[in-house]
């Protein structure tokens, strides 16, 4: 692990490790790892004055999180601050399901972040009314039935990713972005249904 990174790298970071997967699935430890990919190099001073937890329940989910190498240790301005920074702008468990392990893992982690997914919806819909009309129209929820093949899916959500990914990088610090973009929380569902009594 390096201790001077210039920064997150660009590609998702795939996790086939159930152990690292596990350890991401952990309430606290998803939004501290949000949070340092909003913010850029975050303290656990900083990190816990803003979840509103104790520096050491930080400190120490900080640590684990660079363990398993989704934080990483970043440049320091001083000799007292240790800050950390993510280590990639995305993380996928795509493929993950090759063995019992990672895919009990991954299932979990599916789970937490579909409820979280659904607080921030919840949070939202409470806060909407007082924002720009026009954030309105282009949030909340959409759905689709489709009928695809397994190759069609992956290419659909292939395509998802290769829109989305550049967004994202841009949320790093120094990254150029529009003056009047706003932190967005895009989680993408995707299951297949059992087919009904027709064969549908």
């Amino acid at each position: 692990m390096s201790f001077e990174s210039e920064g997150p790298r660009a590609q998702p970071r795939l996790l086939d490790n159930p152990v690292a997967i596990r350890a991401l699935a952990h309430p606290v430890r998803l939004s501290l790892i949000s949070l340092v990919g909003r913010e850029g190099p975050t303290t656990s001073a900083e990190a816990a004055r803003e979840l509103g937890i104790s520096q050491a329940l930080a400190s120490h989910h900080m640590r684990q999180l660079a363990k398993y190498g989704f934080l990483e240790p970043a440049p320091q301005h001083n000799g007292r601050d240790r800050p950390w920074q993510v280590t990639a702008v995305a993380t996928s468990w795509r493929g993950a399901g090759g063995d019992s392990q990672s895919a009990e893992a991954a299932d979990v982690l599916e789970q937490l972040l579909a409820e979280r997914a659904m607080t921030r919806l919840l949070d939202w819909q409470q806060r909407r009314e007082q924002e720009d009309p026009r954030w309105r129209d282009a949030t909340g929820v959409s759905t689709h039935l489709m009928y695809l093949t397994q190759a069609e899916l992956t290419e659909l959500n292939d395509a998802i990713e290769a829109l989305v990914t550049p967004l994202a990088r841009r949320r790093q610090a120094g990254q150029a972005r529009p003056a009047d973009a706003v932190p967005v929380d895009l989680t993408t569902l995707v299951s297949v249904l059992p087919t009904t009594s027709s064969g549908n």
